[in-house]
């Protein structure tokens, strides 16, 4: 499995756009292709080189920094699949919550679902041998988490903590905003543990994340996954995960 970052910082600001190459056999997809005139020629060099055979525009959500660009891509390489949420802009597939699909013959896609930023967020688990990936979109980010747009604290907490955590823990993450400045900024002023510092002088010295840490990572340096640690719950004043959850996002909202 070959995955190009496609960042998208001119006309979408700090979107990431991902595209996932089944290498044997080129069949590719491309995931939140927010801004075309940022993700289409890149498609379109790869394309006439034979590099991929385009197969699928994949959505994380229906947020127009992510689903916003379907149409116009559709219209540059012609009538693709467009799997994502129900609420995505010409959306014609939403997996079930674990249902499987491939890309190409190696990569198989588990879609979970992940409702809380928006109802239809789903994230991607993908794995090709012992390589194993999550696109996560604005659920989980690097040390931090999506704003509760559509759902709830529980809900969060059920998406990170139980189905997300749940995955391998060298599954590398792959958000769709680079964001983990503020989110590691924030997280030291929860915690002063040392993943969190080891996660703040990784951003202070590079400009791209994604793709550099896992859920094992997360689970350490994101104070989000870990509602259930005592130091946590003294920074909140709670106990209970589900207000941990909601009293976290409160604070970071508020910074």
């Amino acid at each position: 499995m070959h995955i190009q970052s496609i960042p998208m910082w001119t006309g979408k600001g700090n979107n990431y756009a991902y595209l996932v190459t089944d290498e044997p056999t080129k069949k590719s997809v491309i995931i939140d292709p927010a801004n075309p005139p940022e993700v289409a020629p890149e498609l379109k060099s790869q394309l006439a080189a034979n590099k991929i055979d385009l197969t699928a525009i994949v959505n994380t959500h229906h947020h127009w920094d992510h689903a916003g660009g379907n149409d116009d891509m559709l219209s540059e390489f012609g009538k693709l699949p467009v799997i994502g949420g129900k609420e995505c802009r010409s959306v014609t597939k939403t997996p079930a919550h674990g249902e499987e699909f491939k890309i190409g013959d190696r990569i198989t896609v588990r879609a979970l679902h992940t409702p809380c930023h928006t109802q239809d967020s789903i994230c991607y688990f993908m794995e090709d041998g012992d390589q194993r990936v999550v696109f996560t979109g604005d659920t989980l980010f690097i040390g931090g988490c999506g704003r509760f747009f559509e759902g709830d604290a529980a809900q969060m907490h059920s998406a990170l903590n139980q189905t997300l955590a749940a995955l391998p823990d060298d599954t590398k993450v792959y958000p769709g905003h680079e964001y983990t400045k503020s989110n590691v900024k924030f997280c030291l002023q929860v915690s002063q543990a040392d993943p969190i510092k080891k996660l703040h002088a990784f951003a202070e010295a590079n400009q791209q994340t994604q793709g550099q840490f896992t859920i094992g990572d997360e689970k350490l340096h994101n104070v989000f996954m870990r509602v259930q640690d005592p130091e946590i719950q003294r920074a909140t004043g709670k106990t209970d995960p589900v207000e941990v959850m909601a009293a976290l996002r409160e604070m970071k909202n508020s910074m």
